[in-house]
């Protein structure tokens, strides 16, 4: 059961904007504002990459960063092929 309140305050335009898209999606406003805002607020935390290293790790998780990419056959073979539109003729 939801009990906490969220109050907020917009626009007409903005409102109606909201209800046009609720409606489409058949939601209420409530529901409809409610999952925009939590699937944003996921986004920007999962956006949010922190993590700690002592000073040997970092060292060896740098050595990693700056190495050259290993060689990779199936991207190598995907990038001879040319695309679709490079393929066109040109009249």
């Amino acid at each position: 059961m939801r009990n906490a309140a969220i109050n907020l305050r917009a626009l007409p335009q903005q409102r109606e904007l909201i209800d046009q898209a609720a409606e489409l999606l058949g939601k209420n406003r409530s529901d409809f504002m409610l999952e925009a805002a939590c699937k944003r607020a996921q986004a920007v935390l999962l956006d949010q990459v922190f993590f700690n290293l002592d000073a040997d790790k970092f060292r060896q998780f740098s050595t990693l960063l700056d190495a050259p990419p290993a060689p990779n056959p199936g991207l190598e073979r995907l990038m001879a092929v040319r695309t679709p539109w490079e393929n066109k003729s040109t009249t």
